[in-house]
């Protein structure tokens, strides 16, 4: 059965692009974006069947923004809704009350629970998803807690994340060991990669840090960040100060390709602050990860790690507690092709727009029979 399914977002993320294509093809739906969200690349437009209209996202307050023409679109002619489901978005607020007085059906796709949340913003946040019908979730550890919080099972559907997953896998099985990190730092060390936005959330002077002690204690690493933000400048000179001359500022980079092999040939991907898609991004070209241990303050994609077998976690802002994760995974006991294929696995199961789109069809087919 198809539907036609009027979706509404915040942003149009560049790395969504798989995810909404397949919605696209397999569900039949018409896209509605939001008009800007800081630094994240835009996707084109023209790559997107069914894409309809650019949003303006209008601050009110806050965090709190209106996606000016979204409520209109209540009164066409679609019957179902998938929207994001962020509850400082009021015009999202607008749709769900709507329609609680009508037949049409609306579906969140959201980060639902944090586990942090004081006692207002939980009664906000029961206020909102319970207006839907029904809500998608990034994780278990999301779903968990609000059914701890109440919320039936049965309203709650966990669809994990994505990237460019079938374009990766491509990349991937022609990937191999190269020597692109000889050649640039002239030695054979082990090497630790962060790829993602250089942002202050990230806390990836940290990273710096913890490469300055593993130094001392004669254990000589290369660092590499892959990206730019608004820390980069930072970064760089707390670089330079230390007179730390194994760190590659590699900057931004798109190409799923020199991405692969910059990700494939490192030793470990480590994420000082929430680690987010950045997970994702290491794992499918089969490199661990390690991040912080504070589930409440994480991204839900910390769940692809699985310790000892896709990476690890440290006590959060515990920079000794980090040395001590990054030297389990740089130890040459490491079996790194048997860890290769474990990281390969998690993201071939659940973490590709195919999974997602089956539980979307699942719920969504179901409800219009």
């Amino acid at each position: 059965m198809r539907i036609k399914i009027c979706v509404i977002y915040n942003y149009a993320q560049h790395y969504r692009l798989a995810i909404f294509q397949l919605l696209n093809k397999e569900l039949g739906c018409d896209f509605y974006f939001g008009d800007k969200m800081k630094d994240v690349r835009k996707l084109d437009y023209k790559l997107l069947p069914g894409f309809k209209k650019e949003l303006k996202n209008v601050k009110v307050f806050s965090n709190a923004y209106w996606q000016k023409g979204a409520v209109s679109l209540f009164f066409s002619n679609y019957k179902t809704y998938l929207v994001l489901g962020e509850y400082y978005c009021l015009s999202t607020w607008v749709l769900l009350i709507l329609t609680k007085f009508s037949s049409k059906k609306i579906y969140l796709w959201s980060h639902g629970w944090y586990g942090n949340e004081n006692r207002l913003k939980r009664i906000i946040k029961k206020f909102f998803f319970n207006l839907s019908d029904h809500v998608f979730l990034y994780g278990n550890y999301a779903r968990d807690l609000m059914i701890n919080e109440g919320f039936s099972s049965e309203k709650l559907d966990v669809i994990y994340n994505s990237l460019y997953y079938s374009h990766q896998i491509e990349i991937r099985d022609q990937l191999k060991n190269t020597d692109i990190y000889s050649n640039y730092f002239h030695n054979e060390d082990p090497v630790i990669i962060f790829i993602g936005r250089l942002t202050i959330e990230k806390k990836l002077s940290q990273l710096l840090l913890a490469q300055d002690v593993l130094a001392k204690n004669h254990i000589p690493v290369n660092l590499v960040f892959v990206g730019t933000g608004t820390e980069e400048a930072d970064l760089r000179m707390q670089a330079e100060t230390s007179g730390n001359l194994n760190c590659w500022f590699y900057g931004p980079c798109y190409d799923e390709r020199k991405i692969g092999e910059l990700i494939y040939n490192a030793t470990v991907c480590v994420s000082p602050g929430n680690v987010g898609l950045t997970a994702m991004h290491a794992m499918v070209f089969g490199t661990p990860v390690i991040t912080h241990d504070d589930f409440t303050t994480q991204m839900p994609e910390f769940e692809a790690i699985i310790p000892g077998k896709t990476g690890g976690y440290f006590i959060k802002d515990n920079i000794g507690d980090m040395v001590s994760k990054i030297g389990e995974w740089i130890s040459p006991a490491v079996d790194r092709e048997s860890v290769r294929k474990l990281c390969y696995g998690v993201i071939d199961e659940k973490y590709n727009p195919a999974f997602q789109v089956s539980v979307f069809k699942k719920v969504i087919v179901k409800d219009n029979l």
